[in-house]
């Protein structure tokens, strides 16, 4: 298991143990995170736990063209009852993401410090959210990192207050990464919501040829 310590490097992706983990400590910096992010790595754990990067295999991952639009997702969106944004209230949507219930799961494993994290390499430019409002209250929303320069958008969370808000999200954010010719949007580790809008997995190796890691 690689130790990170002061020095901007990881292992390669296939280095990665059964779970996928590939490295433990470090910090949250922005040149860290880009680092990781570029190299298929990411970061995922609970407070008071030492920060686990990962790069699983497989890896789930949604093409934005192979989006799975239901009949009753097009009738929400003709309905115009939201209202969508880009990058107006970043730091509402990773907040609500934190605290929102999920099924399942105790607690969240956004940390304070990622929250302060994603925050910066949003003020940077790296990172974006997706709002979306009902009568002038944040209602859904998603954020994630954006590879620019690769034309990858990774993932990382998003969250619902009323039916199919991050449906709407997410339906917005793959209008605009189509129009940018994104390839694809990292969407980490299995999902069921996301498997149901059309994602699926892959095998890592395939995954890291889009990052050409």
């Amino acid at each position: 298991m690689y130790f990170v310590d002061k020095t901007l490097h990881f292992p390669h992706p296939s280095k990665a143990n059964e779970d996928g983990i590939i490295a433990i400590g470090g910090t949250l910096t922005t040149k860290r995170l880009l680092l990781a992010y570029q190299n298929g790595i990411f970061p995922w754990y609970e407070e008071g736990q030492p920060i686990l990067w990962w790069s699983p295999n497989p890896r789930m991952v949604l093409f934005p063209s192979e989006m799975r639009i239901t009949k009753s997702l097009k009738k929400t969106i003709k309905k115009e009852i939201f209202q969508v944004t880009f990058n107006t209230a970043f730091s509402d949507v990773i907040k609500n993401c934190a605290t929102i219930k999920r099924e399942g799961q105790a607690g969240t494993w956004i940390t304070n410090e990622m929250d302060d994290a994603y925050l910066d390499l949003h003020i940077k430019g790296i990172a974006t959210s997706v709002e979306v409002w009902q009568n002038g209250e944040l209602v859904g929303g998603l954020y994630g990192v954006d590879l620019k320069d690769k034309k990858v958008f990774c993932g990382e969370s998003m969250f619902s207050k009323v039916s199919d808000a991050s449906k709407v999200a997410f339906y917005y954010l793959v209008q605009h990464l189509l129009k940018g010719n994104y390839k694809i949007i990292d969407c980490q580790v299995h999902n069921q919501h996301l498997e149901s809008l059309g994602a699926h997995e892959i095998p890592r190796k395939e995954f890291l040829n889009y990052l050409n890691v």
